[in-house]
């Protein structure tokens, strides 16, 4: 599953949540409530469906403002590719912040 989800055998309430998770990570703006509908009727409730929206986006967020920054992933963390960081104007700055703490 580490690779593809869709080739897993997952139950359709976890398949529907990682199409969902999909959905809000590469297109954002095209989540409508068809959506809820389809994660209701894999079986999340509407609690679950608000906390998946809510990890899922803050997932995204923090994905997104460490690529930006160039912020390198920690020692024990599987690289990510070199290209981000390296040439990145913010990179340094954002290093030794997060070194400071």
């Amino acid at each position: 599953m580490e690779k593809d989800y869709r080739r897993a055998r997952l139950d359709s309430k976890t398949r529907a949540l990682c199409d969902y998770a999909v959905k809000l990570t590469r297109r954002p703006e095209s989540a409508a409530e068809t959506d809820i509908r389809s994660l209701r009727s894999a079986g999340l409730t509407d609690d679950e469906i608000h906390d998946a929206t809510q990890v899922i986006s803050l997932f995204n967020y923090y994905t997104r403002l460490a690529h930006a920054l160039g912020v390198e992933p920690e020692d024990f963390m599987p690289s990510r590719p070199a290209r981000r960081a390296k040439n990145h104007s913010l990179a340094g700055t954002a290093r030794k912040r997060t070194k400071k703490r």
